[in-house]
């Protein structure tokens, strides 16, 4: 009897580099960040096949790449998504804005906006805090829906270019929301020195969180830098990208700076 067609090809294009990227393993739909958590929603019975560039590195999968934005909140942003990331409403962006609130105290004034900002409590925050020009913008929710048609002297994007199915589209984005001597700071855990070993049992790859896209830096410059941007990373999880650096930057581009909370 013949094998079954494969479910997923075994080989594609790299959507960082355009490299070819193998197949590198499968999950289960269900599994989540939250394991380390106990948290165990069993098996959906839905298998979600992840490819690693042989060029970048760069670890994705395409089992959502039809997905419209109505799919993403019917299957994975829906009302079940806070037990798979419980600090996405309150826990994370606080922790955050203060993060942000110390780093940039000195420049208030400064355009800022939360890039998938979800439901735009970090800004909410921040403009608490003195900051006066700090706008959200997310497709998934419909108050922050909309485009923006300014563009800011920083863009922040806390955990959110790990769930992008078109990780050079959602960049390039961000770049045109960018002033040309803007800053751009992210956050969004980089695969360890020992994902050939560990593979997809890695706690991050976690299609039920909407993690479809996993970084190297590598992966990461191969965007980056058609851009005309440099990357930065302060360790393994915050992440800038620039092309000067300007005022407000230079105390933390050229010191370093420490991480928020995830």
């Amino acid at each position: 009897m013949p094998l079954p067609p494969p479910a997923s090809p075994t080989r594609i294009p790299c959507k960082c580099c355009g490299g070819e990227a193998a197949l590198f393993g499968l999950v289960d739909f269900h599994k989540n960040c939250e394991r380390s958590r106990k948290l165990n929603l069993g098996l959906s019975g839905i298998p979600i096949y992840y490819h690693r560039c042989t060029n970048c590195g760069f670890i994705f999968t395409i089992a959502f790449d039809q997905f419209s934005d109505q799919d993403f909140l019917d299957v994975i942003y829906n009302a079940e998504y806070a037990l798979v990331d419980p600090d996405y409403a309150d826990i994370r962006p606080r922790n955050n804005a203060q993060f942000l609130a110390n780093l940039l105290s000195a420049f208030k004034e400064m355009r800022i906006l939360d890039y998938g900002g979800g439901n735009g409590k970090l800004a909410e925050l921040l403009r608490s805090a003195g900051f006066t020009a700090v706008d959200t913008y997310d497709p998934f929710v419909s108050e922050f829906a909309a485009k923006p048609t300014d563009r800011y002297e920083c863009i922040v994007s806390f955990e959110t270019v790990e769930h992008s199915n078109r990780p050079r589209q959602t960049f390039e984005e961000i770049n045109s929301l960018l002033r040309e001597d803007g800053v751009l700071l992210f956050s969004t855990l980089l695969q360890p020195a020992n994902i050939g070993e560990i593979g997809v049992s890695w706690w991050y790859l976690a299609p039920r969180n909407g993690h479809v896209s996993l970084f190297n830096p590598a992966a990461l410059r191969a965007i980056l830098t058609p851009l005309g941007m440099k990357l930065g990373s302060f360790n393994d999880v915050l992440h800038v990208a620039h092309r000067s650096v300007p005022a407000f930057a230079r105390h933390f581009l050229l010191r370093g700076m420490g991480v928020p909370p995830m």
